[in-house]
């Protein structure tokens, strides 16, 4: 344990945290926490979780700027429902997305549980896309992401992030609950313009 990787942890839980009260803010302090977990992640070996880190970056700056593009009169985002047909073709393109990187990481790399953190990283990116798009189904997809990283955290030697990761399904279930509450019906052709 390393206190770069306790301030790391504090940083992300807050990001997370203003992300739950859909605050414009979560997106540039989740752009910190994620530049400090890729560095935290070379050291672990675990590459697809530096690969997510990097992409994480790049949908940090999408979901701000879509954010910012959709706040209520409180400053708050407002929340748009999924489509099932979308969610599925979403899943499937992370299923695939898992199995060739799992499979490279395997191959090509060092890489410590290649096939699992694969996984992880492409369903992670699912529920980011999601979260980006104001989607409450993304807490449901960083429930079942989450408790499977606090497994493979405490394997890897990484209790912090462990500890992290379990406070993160708390704060997910928090996030579902709060957006669940705030989505309001919106007209169709309204909602379709925000998208």
């Amino acid at each position: 344990m390393s206190l770069f990787e306790v301030c790391a942890a504090i940083v992300s839980a807050a990001a997370v945290w203003l992300t739950a009260r859909r605050s414009p803010w979560s997106w540039p302090v989740g752009l910190v926490s994620v530049i400090a977990y890729a560095w935290i992640f070379i050291d672990a070996k675990l590459y697809s979780d530096t690969l997510l880190q990097v992409i994480f970056a790049v949908l940090i700056l999408y979901g701000w700027h879509r954010w910012l593009r959709n706040l209520d009169t409180s400053g708050h985002v407002r929340i748009a429902a999924l489509d099932p047909r979308d969610a599925g073709r979403h899943l499937a393109i992370g299923t695939a997305a898992a199995l060739a990187l799992g499979y490279a990481m395997h191959r090509y790399t060092d890489a410590s549980l290649p096939w699992l953190d694969a996984a992880l990283t492409a369903f992670s990116l699912v529920a980011q896309w999601w979260q980006a798009r104001r989607h409450a189904a993304a807490w449901w997809l960083w429930i079942v992401v989450d408790v499977i990283y606090v497994g493979e955290y405490a394997y890897k030697s990484l209790p912090v992030t462990a500890v992290l990761y379990a406070g993160f399904v708390v704060l997910a279930a928090m996030g579902w609950r709060a957006w669940r509450s705030a989505a309001s019906p919106m007209p169709q052709s309204q909602d379709s313009l925000t998208h």
